[in-house]
């Protein structure tokens, strides 16, 4: 009576099991906590020099255009929204630079690779669900036999065959379940691959199109200062036709004009190399770039963000993935565990035989079979718990590859959150002294031309002119392109937080 009842619990725990899903080996449900990255800037530079460059922000916003964005001296807190992302029209406005964009992602061939790739893991992962299902098969054979009994002759017969087979194995232990889940869980890893491959494109794409407006611009000031240079060549020139200045006045203004001249070269040859480098990263021949909006105007455009939520770094390609593929290994465990227990096979065989082929489905001679079959691994040289016991601290390896992840990442999401930051006061900075060289390089050309000042004063006045203006569009260009990582640290998207 004991073992009766004992066999009863056994039986009910097991179909009890088997209605809920039970599957061995360790969940795969992961939840990741990701700190929110927060950059305050009052710690990054001395307090004074943090109220200055607030009121270098401010000025500068108000010298703006009434209608222009006052974005520079207003940072806000970013937010999660996984219902819309944020494209780069959003972020840059610059439509000229989203049809690159569009363009590089509809030609490049890493792309291509990681969507093949994509293709063929959604088969693959199509493959592990084909055995949680019964297998049928139809089945037909013709066979000539000879057979011999004891003391009687031997008996010859043709035999025709035709059957449907059904096998299936329950899944008892989950183990076809934790393999399917794996196949899912290198699925959604390879997803996360083409996202990153998509998302590498698109900040290189944007940067080298942001260092060709630099040039553009960097091209223009050259040309700005050689004619503005030239004009006060000019004037020293009839100055010394008429024995009010010396031959050393005008060798040096010469000189001074060669410089921007020079320059003027050594930019066109670099924007047409960068020119040549960003068409191939759209997948085309050499040749000219269309242009968008300048940078100063994109500048106005960029919205200065204070903080990132952790769920903003959590969904980064990289991330994912290594979080997908520490899913995917704790499912193999599973699927370890349950190959050391016990395989229960249900199959049945029904269909017809007769000694002629065209009477096969008329008359009697029907043939079926059902049966259950228990298959346990009793010993296998140790293979199995090997493959147990590897998986287990194969799970650990990807486990403390995500962590390191992670940190990866937080680490590339302050960074580039400290350079759109401190890039900001940069920016601010080197407009204004821009501005005030500007100014003052005005007010040098008028006193010469008067006759107030010399030639030194002239030079020195433009040549700081110059260096500075070539600065500032250098910090333009370095400002965006730290929007463009922190965009790339944020995993491609992020939306304004509603103040």
């Amino acid at each position: 009576m004991t073992s009766s009842n004992q066999v009863l619990r056994t039986a009910f725990a097991a179909a009890s099991c088997v209605l809920a899903g039970c599957a061995v080996g360790p969940s795969t449900a992961v939840t990741p906590v990701v700190p929110t990255v927060s950059h305050t800037t009052d710690h990054a530079v001395p307090p004074a020099a943090r109220v200055f460059l607030d009121s270098l922000a401010a000025a500068r916003a108000a010298d703006s255009p009434a209608s222009a964005p006052q974005s520079l001296s207003n940072p806000v807190p970013l937010q999660l929204q996984p219902t819309k992302d944020l494209t780069w029209l959003d972020i840059l406005r610059d439509t000229t630079l989203v049809a690159i964009i569009q363009t590089a992602i509809d030609n490049n061939r890493n792309l291509r690779f990681a969507q093949a790739r994509i293709r063929e893991y959604r088969a693959l992962h199509g493959a592990a669900i084909g055995p949680l299902f019964p297998e049928v098969t139809a089945n037909g054979t013709a066979s000539k036999n000879k057979i011999v009994l004891a003391g009687s002759p031997p008996i010859k017969y043709q035999a025709f065959r035709a059957t449907g087979d059904v096998s299936w194995e329950l899944d008892f232990w989950g183990r076809l379940r934790r393999g399917a889940e794996a196949a899912n869980f290198d699925l959604l890893g390879r997803e996360e691959d083409e996202r990153a491959t998509a998302l590498t494109l698109v900040s290189d794409v944007a940067t080298s199109y942001l260092q060709l407006r630099q040039l553009d611009e960097s091209i223009r000031v050259a040309e700005a200062t050689r004619a503005a240079g030239q004009a006060v060549l000019e004037l020293a020139r009839r100055r010394f036709g008429e024995g009010q200045i010396s031959e050393l006045d005008v060798r040096q203004f010469e000189a001074q004009v060669a410089d921007p001249a020079a320059r003027l070269a050594q930019f066109a040859l670099q924007r047409r190399q960068q020119e040549n480098a960003l068409s191939l990263l759209m997948g085309q021949p050499p040749g000219d770039i269309p242009r968008g909006r300048p940078l100063e105007e994109v500048i106005q455009s960029v919205t200065v963000p204070d903080s990132l939520p952790g769920a903003l770094i959590a969904r980064r390609p990289d991330v994912l993935r290594a979080e997908r593929d520490m899913q995917a290994a704790l499912a193999r465990i599973g699927v370890a565990v349950a190959n050391r227990l016990p395989n229960i096979i249900i199959s049945a065989e029904y269909g017809a035989q007769r000694p002629q082929l065209n009477n096969l489905f008329a008359g009697p001679g029907d043939i079926y079979t059902l049966q259950a079959g228990l298959s346990f691994p009793i010993f296998t040289g140790g293979r199995l718990l090997s493959e147990e016991r590897a998986a287990r601290p194969r799970a650990e390896e990807l486990k403390a590859q995500y962590d390191q992840t992670v940190l990866a990442a937080l680490r590339e999401a302050a960074d580039a959150l400290a350079g759109v930051r401190l890039g900001r006061d940069q920016f601010v900075a080197q407009q204004t002294q821009v501005r005030a060289l500007s100014i003052a390089a005005t007010i040098a050309e008028r006193r010469y031309a008067s006759g107030v000042s010399s030639y030194l004063e002239v030079l020195s006045a433009e040549q700081s002119l110059f260096n500075a203006q070539l600065s500032l569009v250098q910090v333009e260009q370095q400002y965006l392109s730290a929007t463009v990582e922190l965009y790339k640290a944020l995993g491609g998207s992020w939306v304004i937080a509603a103040h």
